[in-house]
């Protein structure tokens, strides 16, 4: 070193030592993208904590609450659901909050009591639809070549089909039960699932940290298990809960056409069909519609604050 250039160096700064072969050398981009290569899309705590300053996010929270623990407290709530009385179509009263149906059935213990029933089996649904789609789209999208080509071309072939007509065709060939309900439904939810999570997979293979991860030595499996599936988990938690307002509200459908859950079992959708047989007692079916919609109405709009909030090009938009 020219003595010009020993004069440009402090005094009490060392000069860093060679690297010897198999010593460890710091180095800072490394250390980032093996930390980004671990959790890249993690869900952000700050993003999701700022969806409780919309208010309409903490009301569709407040009412899912107060579904839940409406359902877990239905058997001291409410009376016996399926007990018949002689007061028949009775209007809504003191007695009767939502009136009676057609057998003399409180028709508010019978909406509780459907809670119990519509929101598991929709939790049910999506989980089963979740598993089922997400293995299909993971392994089509880290495949690739024949693997995505066969496993693709099934989940054409189930959206080949409305939703609503393969379900009733599935529950109709099996036989009208809550098991076969569920069946059909998640024969037909579980392609959307793969697709999605397909997306997410391929925008990961192309990433800088999988290809660092893949240099360092990390197998194929390993990685799919590291790297790919927890960056995968944003989407696939939007799309669940979005979701679990459509089981609910197919589930009802199924029932109402009498494909779902049998008699004297109180479904929402079983209690908007015996309704709307006759219009002039309108109580049977406006109180079990209400339910679903409030149900419905209230996945949807948490699905959609998490969306927003975990989307990176919302989140950009923020900045």
């Amino acid at each position: 070193m020219s003595d010009a250039a020993r004069e440009t160096v402090p005094d009490d700064v060392t000069p860093a030592e060679p690297a010897t072969p198999g010593s460890p050398v710091a180095d800072p981009a490394a250390d980032r993208l093996l930390a980004r290569r671990r959790w890249p899309q993690r869900l952000r705590l700050a993003r999701v904590h700022s969806i409780w300053r919309q208010p309409a996010v903490v009301v569709a929270v407040g009412i899912l609450a107060v579904w839940v623990a409406l359902a877990l407290l239905a058997p001291v709530l409410t009376a016996d659901p399926i007990a018949q009385s002689p007061d028949l179509y009775r209007p809504p009263s003191a007695a009767h909050w939502f009136g009676t149906d057609e057998l003399g059935r409180d028709v508010f213990a019978r909406v509780v009591h459907g809670a119990r029933l519509s929101l598991p089996l929709a939790v049910v649904i999506v989980g089963c639809s979740l598993a089922i789609g997400g293995l299909v789209g993971l392994l089509a999208g880290y495949l690739g070549r024949a693997a995505d080509e066969i496993l693709m071309r099934l989940t054409d072939l189930v959206f080949a089909f409305p939703q609503i007509i393969l379900a009733m065709a599935v529950a109709a060939v099996f036989g009208p039960s809550t098991r076969n309900a569920v069946l059909a439904l998640v024969v037909v939810s579980w392609p959307i699932y793969a697709r999605v999570i397909r997306s997410a997979v391929l925008s990961i293979r192309s990433s800088d940290f999988l290809a660092s991860s893949r240099l360092l030595g990390v197998g194929p499996w390993q990685a799919l298990r590291r790297d790919v599936v927890p960056n995968s988990v944003g989407p696939a938690v939007v799309l669940a809960t979005l979701e679990l307002g459509n089981a609910v509200l197919m589930l009802a459908a199924l029932s109402f056409l009498g494909l779902g859950p049998r008699p004297p079992a109180p479904e929402w959708g079983a209690m908007i069909a015996a309704g709307s047989r006759d219009l002039s007692i309108w109580w049977v079916s406006v109180f079990p519609g209400l339910a679903i919609l409030t149900v419905v109405l209230a996945f949807n709009i948490v699905g959609d604050a998490l969306r927003d909030r975990l989307d990176p090009r919302y989140a950009r938009g923020l900045r």
